[in-house]
């Protein structure tokens, strides 16, 4: 399908694996509890829908827009969002495993209880993110921003926090590995060294 609109329609549980959509608009569609195994989306956009309990695998949404979208309890697993944005939209307990979600823009998601594990997010917009306890480990985040993010409490563990400035982001109470502890250091100024000898 390409280039059309569906709006207003029951798509609760329904299998979408395989389908390709470019150009489509989806408004307000009920999409709860739908699986798409491969499915790709290209250039759609998607306004008030809900993904509440959907499961995604290895399915493409490249460049799409959600604006005022559930992704409660949804589940993505190697999949591809390459440049898609979000605004407007909630992720309670969404968990996102594997795949690329490079050059995405989450700017003041609420992330809080979402689980991001071995996801490649390069040059990811996360400007303003609210993921105070989220679970955001091993990830690619070469290259994203952070500016105004609230990462307290975090599981941040085995991410690339190359790109992230402590002075600009909350990190109270965040989990970090020893290599990050590093880098966040050496982004403040600091130098480590051993302890000079008396």
């Amino acid at each position: 399908m390409s280039g059309s609109e569906v709006r207003d329609e029951d798509r609760y549980g329904d299998d979408l694996s395989g389908q390709e959509h470019t150009g489509v608009t989806f408004s307000r569609v009920d999409l709860s509890e739908t699986t798409d195994d491969g499915a790709v989306f290209t250039d759609c956009v998607f306004r008030d829908c809900r993904f509440t309990l959907s499961r995604h695998a290895d399915a493409a949404f490249v460049t799409c827009t959600f604006t005022g979208c559930s992704f409660a309890q949804a589940v993505f697993t190697d999949c591809k969002l390459i440049g898609s944005s979000f605004d407007r939209c909630t992720f309670d307990l969404v968990t996102v495993e594997g795949g690329d979600w490079s050059f995405v823009a989450l700017r003041r998601a609420d992330l809080s209880r979402a689980t991001f594990t071995a996801v490649r997010m390069r040059e990811a917009d996360l400007t303003g993110v609210r993921a105070a306890r989220a679970v955001l480990r091993h990830l690619d985040l070469s290259g994203a921003q952070f500016a105004g993010a609230d990462l307290s409490r975090a599981d941040l563990r085995g991410s690339d926090l190359s790109a992230l400035d402590p002075r600009e982001v909350e990190l109270a109470g965040a989990q970090v590995d020893a290599a990050q502890a590093v880098v966040l250091v050496t982004a403040l100024g600091l130098r480590v060294g051993p302890e000079a000898a008396e």
